[in-house]
């Protein structure tokens, strides 16, 4: 112990005796133990804060640096970066085992419990074990973003490959690119399953049971209150999918024929405009409801008014500071990637960075200007002011309330993406708006992004957690995926897979090591939210119709909740904002209403389900 510490000691035990004496008590030897402990786990706690804060900066650059120019040579740069990171990392959460939490202050406690768990894919401590487990990381990425198929004699990327999903209406050209997007990944099982070993090596190492609990354990309640917690929020949403999932076979059938999509039974997957079947707006054209259609298209609304990819992120941004907040700094403008840029090999999925943990906020996407990447930049932007509203919180608290708050604050503000809205900043004219007898047709929409994603959210992270707790082993990676996605989702593939597919590893957040619960659970609060904003705005019409675009009292609770950052429990944070200290899918519920009346109407004789 230092001397720093030693006399620190000392100060605390003469308190302690001198508050004992004046009572006529005896000394208490285990409050003497928890105060000395206190003392030294806050000292722990100040050393591993500063060491993990310097070490985040120089990895965050070299991660950004191998995200925007893939080449052998970031590789390597990421790869150690990453070792170096995943080495400290475990080495300050195994040091801190010497700390019993049930022992410490609560603010202490909570850092050492984030400390422990916060590591998404921890490395043993053995020798080279961290170097080894960084380079397999590092690869998976890079195979995943340098991933490119042959179609019709040329080789083509995801982004080419995605907008013919999204667009085409020819199944046999759809499967074939379906396939052909799925050769790319069958390279990356086996670094996947080492990767596997060895982090949950290291999830043994300190103190779990394997890497799917120490996942889950990241809830502010034990991993398996958290799973009841998973089920029973589906429980609450899942009769809302499978009124979807009957209505757009039904459309599917009849657009297609027996032949292609039954009229029974699961959807193919490849007809559903989206690569991995999670959101479904791509195809409003086959499922488009007979009511009152909408009088605008927003993409190519975006199109005639001269949208950029730049000016989309403008807009975006403006979003947030009509609620009051700060505008993003000059270097975001001068250090995001927004496009594609030429001449170089780049990780296009969309993600938002803080490479300081102050003000260094980027996003890197591949944006282009149409309505699904207009709600994107939302959704991106909204990481970036979370990221500079906890600025200011202690390194363990730079961080969402959990990580669903983080993915769900920009889609807060997208629903708030209106009619109304896109009349107020010049998007559609007044003779545009659509009335109260569209609002199916805008549920629809808002349903086959929303609603659709659901199921494969749980899908995505239920298939990790049985490969992680081990009971999927390699060579049942394949079944194992499409028994779940036949179960939740109700999907299956174009075509009997090859013996050797890795279809999770077309998934970018699977070989990107993304856990993805917070997904499923930020589509549950962003309507939990938008309903709260609502009610503190005084809205009182549809809850889809509120925008809350301008609403600077809104905005002030809003950005509080943001400033909160991780400093406490997610429920004292959801409480503070909502009025109630559980997720709750009910919001979903109401703001469907009008549209599952009418899929039930529609669905009436058919044989949903699957």
């Amino acid at each position: 112990m230092s001397k720093l510490m030693k006399s620190a000691s000392a100060a605390a035990l003469g308190l302690l005796l001198v508050s004992c004496s004046a009572g006529n008590d005896k000394v208490d030897p285990s409050a003497i133990a928890a105060e000395e402990m206190a003392i030294e786990a806050r000292a722990f706690l100040g050393r591993a804060e500063s060491e993990l804060a310097a070490m985040n900066k120089e990895a965050a650059q070299a991660f950004w640096n191998q995200a925007t120019d893939i080449t052998p040579e970031t590789n390597a740069a990421a790869a150690d970066a990453g070792a170096k990171a995943t080495k400290l990392a475990v080495s300050l959460a195994s040091e801190s085992k010497k700390f019993d939490v049930a022992k410490l202050p609560p603010d202490l406690a909570r850092k050492i419990q984030i400390l422990r768990g916060g590591i998404t894919i921890p490395a043993p401590s053995r020798e080279g074990a961290a170097e080894e487990l960084s380079k397999l990381t590092t690869d998976l990425d890079a195979a995943y973003g340098t991933g490119k198929f042959e179609y019709k004699g040329q080789m083509i990327t995801l982004d080419e490959a995605s907008t013919i999903i999204e667009t085409s209406r020819n199944p046999n050209e759809t499967k074939a690119v379906w396939e052909g997007w799925r050769t790319v990944s069958p390279p990356m099982k086996d670094n996947y399953a080492a990767m596997v070993t060895l982090a949950n090596e290291g999830a043994r190492e300190l103190g779990y049971p394997s890497l799917d609990q120490m996942w889950l354990s990241n809830y502010d309640m034990p991993p398996e209150q958290m799973e009841a917690e998973v089920a029973r929020l589906w429980g609450q949403v899942e009769p809302l999918y499978k009124e979807l999932h009957c209505y757009t076979r039904m459309k599917l059938n009849q657009t297609y024929g027996d032949g292609v999509q039954p009229a029974t039974g699961p959807i193919r997957a490849d007809l559903l405009g989206n690569m991995w079947a999670q959101q479904w707006s791509s195809i409003y054209d086959i499922v488009e409801p007979e009511a009152a259609p909408l009088k605008y298209d927003l993409t190519q609304r975006l199109v005639e008014k001269g949208y950029t990819p730049v000016k989309m992120v403008e807009t975006g941004e403006a979003f947030f500071v009509s609620l009051g907040l700060a505008p993003l700094p000059q270097t975001f403008w001068e250090r995001s990637m927004i496009v594609r840029p030429e001449g170089k090999e780049v990780q296009c999925h969309a993600s938002a960075w803080d490479l300081d943990d102050a003000d260094d906020v980027r996003i890197k996407m591949c944006t282009e200007v149409n309505s699904e990447d207009f709600y994107t930049v939302h959704h991106e932007l909204g990481h970036n002011f979370y990221q500079r509203a906890y600025k200011n919180q202690d390194f363990l608290y730079k961080n969402g309330a959990n990580d669903g708050f983080h993915e769900a604050i920009g889609d807060f503000i997208g629903l708030s993406i209106t009619p109304e809205y896109l009349k107020q900043i010049g998007l559609i004219s007044n003779e545009e708006m659509p009335g109260p007898d569209s609002d199916i047709a805008l549920l629809m929409q808002t349903a086959l992004d929303k609603i659709a994603f659901l199921p494969f959210a749980i899908t995505v992270d239920g298939w990790r957690w049985g490969v992680l707790s081990g009971e999927t082993t390699p060579e049942n990676y394949n079944q194992a995926w499409w028994d779940l996605r036949l179960k939740n989702q109700g999907i299956v593939p174009p075509a009997p897979r090859p013996a050797d597919a890795f279809d999770p590893g077309a998934k970018y957040h699977i070989p990107g090591n993304t856990p993805y619960l917070r997904y499923f659970l930020s589509f549950i609060m962003q309507f939990q939210f938008h309903k709260a904003a609502c009610e503190q705005a005084g809205w009182e019409g549809p809850l889809h119709r509120c925008s809350i675009y301008g609403n600077k009292e809104v905005g002030e609770r809003f950005n509080a909740m943001l400033e909160a950052g991780a400093s406490q429990p997610w429920p004292d944070t959801l409480e503070k904002f909502t009025g109630t200290r559980q997720m709750d899918g009910s919001a979903i519920i109401e703001y469907f209403d009008p549209l599952i009346v009418y899929m039930k109407e529609q669905n009436a004789g058919q044989s949903c389900g699957w």
